[in-house]
């Protein structure tokens, strides 16, 4: 894994990245000077070019060709694809058709710049189920065989496939041991010459007892020592899967760690992003909001817009805006209630509205006025918050700062509806409290994107 601005890549990620971006700066350029027949074409073209490069790199990842595909078949990968050629390829049309070039062979340039973007994505899937099982991850060593390092260890085969876990050493004062006997290291040896003999590149300390004399400190920095890099299991879940884990962090690891700035700087650069992106799209999404406002008037009687009270930032009540989703009556009892999977209450044009995303649009006004965020943690209701407070540690951290249309939890995490769910999307929330910064932002509005256009989670 590796860390840019605060947030953690895996270190393929950003290889696959760059790799595919300059083959594609590289190609395309070749293509310039090979049928323009001259440097100067090229260079003129070099707006062109930049352009579609970075279009390739925004459509990749909405298309989620930059993501493990261990756990997708090749049909999904394919479909994927699929979805990346028809809008890569659109761009690829427009831009070398629309931006004005003095190439002779224009025409010419447009279709084999066409055919270099196809064959990047195809070469994108293939790369990713044909390489990926070929090469070889990071050697892991579990330090603990109870609970927390079998979970430890059912996470790592789930996020990264590659690695390989050389076994679990138990902790001295662990009684309960729940990983089977045959993944048990021998404790004959000491930690670190059981890390030397098994070649270990990390250690994750997962251990359920850590009272006096559970952990070789010693034994631990030898080994870092050694090029060994050692990890918590708060840290580790941090890297690998871009949550906090409330059941295993403690109090002194958040105060005292990095992350958690909410200095003025940062404040004052994410308001004006906020401004900047909410304008534009208002506008862009004007006629999907009026043409959504004829919907639901034609539809059913009842206001088109709907406003509810929930806890923004410093625990501060406002009203969100949204269209309408649900028939008039939804509550008519009075009390709260989450929605859930194919909820009566919901109307047709509802149910379309939802798993397009468009009943959030209204939102942008509240991130114009101040009140929301594009980018946060979900705002919820009072009468939810006050009974998950008492319920979830630490969830009172998520109003340390507003609340947004999109956030890191809604992207990684379906739609929540009973107190685990949200123990689970505050995990989530956490690490977005924690690790927030622009350059996360616009991942996450990446990724919003795809969720979007798969209607992943939505109810």
């Amino acid at each position: 894994m590796i860390r840019v601005f605060n947030h953690y890549f895996h270190v393929w990620t950003l290889r696959r990245i760059l790799f595919d971006v300059g083959l594609a700066l590289f190609a395309l350029a070749a293509v310039m000077i090979v049928q323009g027949g001259q440097i100067g074409g090229a260079t003129l073209a070099g707006t062109q070019v930049l352009s579609l490069a970075a279009g390739m790199f925004v459509i990749n990842i909405i298309a989620g060709l930059y993501q493990r595909s261990g756990q997708r078949s090749i049909g999904e990968s394919c479909l994927r694809a699929g979805v990346a050629l028809v809008l890569a390829l659109t761009l690829t049309y427009q831009v070398f058709a629309l931006l004005p070039t003095d190439l002779a062979n224009s025409a010419a340039v447009r279709v084999s710049a066409m055919l270099v973007i196809s064959m990047v994505i195809v070469r994108r899937v293939f790369v990713g189920h044909w390489t990926g099982q070929a090469r070889t991850g990071n050697r892991v060593l579990i330090f603990g065989a109870g609970p927390a390092a079998q979970m430890v260890g059912a996470t790592l085969k789930n996020a990264d496939p590659l690695a390989k876990i050389v076994g679990y050493f138990p902790g001295p004062n662990e009684k309960q041991s729940t990983v089977s006997e045959a993944e048990r290291l021998s404790a004959e040896r000491s930690l670190t010459e059981t890390a030397r003999a098994h070649g270990v590149d990390e250690i994750v300390v997962a251990l359920t007892e850590r009272r006096s004399g559970s952990m070789p400190m010693r034994e631990l920095l030898d080994c870092k020592l050694a090029g060994v890099r050692v990890f918590d299991i708060t840290t580790y879940f941090e890297r690998m899967l871009g949550q906090i884990r409330i059941d295993y962090v403690n109090a002194g690891w958040l105060i005292f760690g990095d992350g958690f700035n909410q200095g003025f700087y940062r404040t004052a650069v994410k308001r004006i992003f906020d401004i900047l992106c909410s304008l534009v799209l208002i506008i862009v999404s004007a006629p999907v909001m009026l043409l959504t406002a004829i919907a639901i008037k034609l539809e059913s009687r009842g206001p088109v817009f709907y406003r509810q009270e929930r806890v923004g930032a410093n625990s501060r009540v406002f009203k969100v805006t949204k269209f309408r989703s649900m028939c008039t009556d939804a509550e008519k009892d009075g009390k709260p209630v989450w929605a859930t999977k194919q909820d009566s209450r919901v109307t047709r044009i509802g149910n379309i509205i939802r798993k397009t995303r468009i009943d959030e649009l209204p939102q942008l006004f509240n991130v114009l006025k101040g009140e929301m965020s594009l980018v946060g943690p979900r705002p919820e209701r009072p009468y939810f918050v006050e009974q998950l407070t008492q319920e979830i540690p630490y969830y009172a951290v998520r109003h340390s700062i507003k609340p947004g249309v999109t956030g890191w939890a809604q992207v990684k995490y379906q739609y929540g509806s009973t107190v685990e769910d949200s123990a689970e999307k505050l995990q989530y929330d956490l690490y977005y409290v924690k690790n927030h910064s622009l350059f996360l932002d616009f991942v996450i509005l990446f990724e919003t994107v795809g969720v979007v256009l798969t209607g992943k989670g939505a109810r």
